[in-house]
């Protein structure tokens, strides 16, 4: 098969095809003829050389894909075959064919073509995980994302208005601001010429959000919290301007608040399978009845992956960006 491997730590150059045995699923695993694969800033760091694949996993980047599952593990269930899955995976998507854990299969919604189906596991397992399940936001809540057009931040953006949760997104321009308002936006922030904690607190009348779905890190975690109600949620899943921050813990105390972060990647089979057994049955269906779909950006053929590597790092993209096969 044709895969897309990193040749070398670096730029997007060093994404070059190459040509790979095709893997064969083991117990628990599925093979999928990939018909599209996500796009992720996790690929991007790892393509540097900062996010090395957890260990058993592809050293091929691509953590989500769709397609058509070709062939079943030892003991697998034959009813499987010729389903069309999108499916969350520990790497490897970058290819014509990529093993998936079962459990982390779901089945493309109805009327969701294969590239918006790819579009879905990564984003929507890591906004659900941290803000339905870490931040337990609910109807009624009031959530601040940051990357308002990213992946991320288009997907928030989605789930909360599926949920009836109002969601502040910032972004880096006013263009960027307008496009995030047209997806479903309560209130867009452009960083670049306004303070985000004073415009937060004008919008919701001085109370905060409830939470805050951080992927800056560094010097927004305590501006972050300034944000937050009494008995808000802050939930950093990447840390874009720095790993350390300094923040002041009487605040935590005074206003009973909390912090907390995840990764995804490195979690077990069986943690994953839980996720996707409960997006299966609280978000599926209301992607299968229209009621939302990923804001796409551009679609690159695979053999292009640097150059969809190339549009995620200027950072001009609005949505998801998708490899197709």
């Amino acid at each position: 098969m044709t895969a897309i491997a990193i040749s070398e730590p670096g730029g997007p150059e060093t994404l070059q095809p190459v040509e790979r045995p095709v893997p064969q699923p083991g117990p628990g695993e599925v093979l999928i003829r990939v018909a599209a694969a996500g796009v992720n800033r996790p690929d991007v760091l790892q393509r540097m050389g900062f996010y090395p694949p957890p260990p058993g996993a592809s050293d091929l980047p691509g953590l989500e894909v769709a397609g058509t599952i070709v062939a079943v593990g030892p003991g697998g269930d034959p009813e499987h075959l010729g389903q069309a899955v999108c499916a969350l995976v520990a790497g490897g998507g970058y290819a014509e064919y990529c093993t998936a854990p079962a459990g982390s299969c779901l089945p493309v919604p109805q009327g969701f073509s294969m590239a918006e189906a790819a579009a879905l596991p990564e984003t929507v397992f890591t906004v659900w995980h941290n803000l339905f399940e870490r931040a337990w936001v609910q109807e009624g809540d009031t959530v601040l994302v940051h990357g308002g057009t990213s992946g991320i931040g288009t997907t928030a953006i989605g789930l909360c208005g599926l949920f009836d949760i109002k969601v502040i997104v910032t972004c880096g321009s006013a263009a960027k601001c307008d496009a995030a308002r047209a997806l479903g936006a309560d209130l867009a922030i452009d960083y670049s010429t306004e303070d985000y904690v004073e415009a937060v607190k004008a919008f919701t009348g001085g109370r905060g959000v409830d939470a805050v779905l951080d992927m800056v890190g560094g010097d927004y975690v305590p501006r972050n919290l300034a944000c937050l109600a009494e008995d808000g949620r802050h939930v950093t899943i990447a840390f874009q301007r720095g790993a350390k921050a300094e923040i002041d813990i009487s605040q935590l105390m005074r206003r009973r608040l909390t912090m907390t972060g995840s990764t995804l990647r490195a979690r077990s089979a069986d943690f994953k399978a839980a996720l996707a057994d409960e997006i299966h049955r609280t978000v599926w269906p209301r992607l299968s009845d229209g009621a939302w779909k990923p804001a796409m950006d551009r679609s690159f053929p695979l053999a292009e992956a640097g150059a969809a590597h190339a549009r995620m790092q200027a950072g001009e993209h609005v949505g998801k960006i998708v490899l197709t096969a």
